[in-house]
């Protein structure tokens, strides 16, 4: 049976114009920025590819359901401006008013997604064990509307239910729809469990699921803003047990580096893109 690891980016990966690994920057890196400074920076590092995330406002992060279409609209505006196709939009809704609200919610981000022609959106999954149940039958209602206008879903390892592998396979087959899959983040593996699991043996749990990585490092005792190669992840070692497991072709993007001046960080997203290359043997 096919994946939806193996499906999800199959029509790019066939196309003799893409490569197969999509070498990204999410906004997160440059969040203490305002997004436009973030998008120029992403692009003058080198890549392609971004992911609308987090930025220098009080929301924090980009896009939520009550962000207004013309605002989303202006940031999808601004990433093509600069030459960045963007891969993946973080958003979040919640069932805690109802459910109905949160399939509103979670349709809106759909919409959000695609406005910006995006072709996945990322959920952080809930901490919150009463609503468990309730947000992923919410997640499996929208899975249809989602495929429907061509939009991916996924959640990541993100603490709480969903802090390893197992507990989002968990989550993921609960949905029990080809749609929704898993967004790897070896950091967030170290960082949720107090550096006690390591990501290379939590990657050997979660095959046929993973549809994308966060590329994010770690430091202990808990640090993500890590640049990428100095931490404690062994991403060669993680990279090849996601492809034994299945994940051959996709998003790989950047989410987090060392906070600095814009030129510092910038200056690290050029190495980190470059690690990227050499990762995955090719050109972003």
């Amino acid at each position: 049976m096919t994946s939806y690891a193996e499906t999800l980016f199959a029509a790019d990966a066939a196309a003799a114009s893409k490569p197969a690994w999509q070498l990204g920057c999410y906004t997160r890196v440059f969040d203490q920025f305002d997004y436009p400074v973030a998008l120029d920076a992403i692009a003058e590092a080198g890549f392609k590819y971004v992911g609308l995330m987090t930025t220098n406002t009080k929301q924090w992060v980009m896009i939520k359901t009550t962000t207004p279409a013309a605002e989303v609209q202006a940031m999808s505006d601004a990433a093509k401006k600069r030459g960045l196709k963007v891969l993946s939009i973080y958003g979040d809704f919640s069932v805690t008013e109802s459910a109905e609200a949160g399939i509103r919610g979670l349709k809106q981000l759909i919409d959000d997604a695609v406005i910006c022609s995006c072709p996945n959106l990322l959920l952080g999954g809930t901490s919150d064990e009463k609503l468990y149940a309730l947000y992923y039958k919410t997640i499996a209602e929208c899975c249809a509307y989602a495929a429907e206008m061509g939009v991916g879903l996924s959640i990541k390892p993100h603490g709480g239910q969903n802090a390893t592998g197992p507990q989002c396979r968990k989550a993921i087959d609960m949905v029990g729809k080809k749609n929704f899959g898993l967004w790897y983040d070896p950091g967030n593996i170290f960082y949720y469990s107090d550096g006690k699991l390591d990501p290379v043996k939590d990657a050997a749990t979660v095959d046929g699921l993973v549809v994308g990585m966060s590329v994010k490092d770690f430091k202990a005792p808990k640090e993500v803003q890590v640049n990428i190669g100095s931490g404690l992840v062994n991403f060669a070692a993680v990279f090849a047990r996601l492809k034994q497991g299945g994940f051959t072709h996709g998003p790989l993007i950047v989410e987090c580096l060392e906070h600095g001046t814009l030129e510092s960080v910038k200056a690290a997203a050029v190495k980190a893109r470059q690690f990227l290359e050499q990762l995955a043997g090719q050109k972003a």
